[in-house]
């Protein structure tokens, strides 16, 4: 079974980006690089802010959804498991 990862990303402006990945070495040189998103591509670079295992793509698609809807500041305490809603 492959695992996934949430993460979280801290873009050149300090905003947070939110994504799902089963390689997060590959997904952060990606979004570095442009190809990965519209959003961080006008926002780079990006370094990895947070991230987490989950069981499965299932559970990674949910936990960002929850993630997302965290208010800004409290997305890394969230991802990292130190508040949850």
């Amino acid at each position: 079974m492959q695992q996934w990862f949430v993460y979280l990303l801290r873009c050149a402006d300090n905003t947070l980006y939110c994504g799902i990945t089963t390689d997060l070495d590959r997904r952060v040189a990606r979004h570095n690089a442009g190809t990965a998103s519209k959003y961080t591509r006008a926002r780079r670079p990006v370094s990895l802010a947070a991230w987490t295992k989950a069981e499965d793509k299932s559970a990674a698609l949910k936990l960002e959804i929850l993630t997302k809807k965290q208010p800004a500041g409290k997305k890394i305490d969230f991802l990292a498991g130190t508040c949850r809603p």
